[in-house]
């Protein structure tokens, strides 16, 4: 098992696209109108990126045929349907499935093995199992720090007809494009950087430990997220998020009983014309306790992003290469 604790925060930002929208399509805002991205928008790219590596993901959408019978027209319907829970198990785990499982022993060792179980935990009641991982690492809302964020509501012209407009419909001159072609709406952030605070503490699973379905959260897995933190992003190019990339990562391992605040209220964004420039204020008491911290780790893009910090012995990485700046 990993002997350290590691506080950090992940910045992401976005040009020209929408990190994480609500209902509406917009970028997600508090009541009060700020701008902020939830964990779950942080965790999915990363997910999708272990999946895209071969390894075992749990929580994530994933989708099958579904079969079923028309008596009345007398043939069979096949439909796609996202698997439910029990199905996405016994999907990743098929010598193992729940039906066939009587040993929750069994059942916890399946969800240690996978990637998305062993980082951020799991809630799984399904076949009489009534288990509730808290994971190892934690990830916190993530604040938009820009200051003049603004979303862009672009329209879209489809190249197809709107099915629902009858042909034989009367004209009017002002319905003749509708029924012609339909509308879409494309909802971005003209700019906009996030900044998540995380916390990892690999002392969460010593309970697990002691029961002997796991082997504890280890340096490999460690190494896992932190991969997955620098560049899952960036990787992931939806439509929606091709605009958005991992632009900043602080990183900082401590010894297993040092507790720390969220560090990303110590952090600030101002926009410049030929780079940005993110300041760390965070030295002013973690300079206090550099007996106690094994490591300060910055990752940032030297070419659009300067970094200012008043942290001792911090270790500049790019983000893009790893390489030490």
């Amino acid at each position: 098992m990993m002997d350290k604790r590691v506080y950090g925060v992940l910045g992401i930002s976005a040009i020209m696209a929408n990190w994480n929208a609500d209902f509406s399509g917009f970028p997600k805002t508090t009541s009060d109108g700020m701008t902020y991205g939830s964990d779950k928008a942080f965790k999915y790219p990363i997910k999708k990126m272990w999946e895209n590596e071969g390894k075992k993901v749990l929580y994530i959408k994933s989708m099958r045929f579904s079969q079923s019978e028309d008596k009345a027209k007398k043939e069979v319907k096949v439909s796609l349907v996202p698997r439910s829970l029990k199905e996405r198990y016994d999907f990743l785990f098929p010598e193992q499935s729940l039906e066939s499982t009587t040993d929750t022993t069994l059942v916890l060792k399946n969800l240690f093995s996978a990637a998305d179980v062993k980082q951020f935990g799991a809630t799984f009641a399904e076949a009489g199992n009534n288990i509730s991982i808290t994971g190892a690492v934690q990830i916190g809302q993530g604040f938009n720090k820009y200051e003049d964020t603004d979303p862009q509501e672009q329209q879209i012209l489809s190249p197809f007809r709107d099915a629902s407009v009858k042909e034989n419909k009367p004209k009017k001159e002002d319905d003749e494009e509708a029924k012609n072609s339909t509308l879409g709406t494309k909802i971005v952030s003209n700019e906009a950087h996030y900044f998540y605070p995380f916390v990892i503490n690999p002392q969460t699973y010593k309970e697990w430990e002691a029961l002997g379905v796991t082997q504890g959260y280890s340096k490999d897995d460690y190494q896992l997220f932190k991969n997955g933190a620098l560049s899952a992003a960036t990787s992931f190019a939806t439509n929606a998020k091709i605009g958005c990339e991992n632009e900043f990562a602080l990183f900082v391992e401590t010894k297993p009983d040092l507790y720390l605040p969220n560090l990303d209220q110590y952090i600030s964004f101002e926009k410049g014309d030929g780079q940005n420039t993110i300041n760390i204020s965070a030295g002013k008491f973690l300079n206090d306790l550099t007996s106690q911290i094994e490591a300060v780790e910055i990752y940032y893009n030297p070419f659009t992003t300067k970094i200012e910090t008043d942290i001792k012995n911090v270790k500049f990485f790019n983000i893009l290469t790893r390489c030490e700046v």
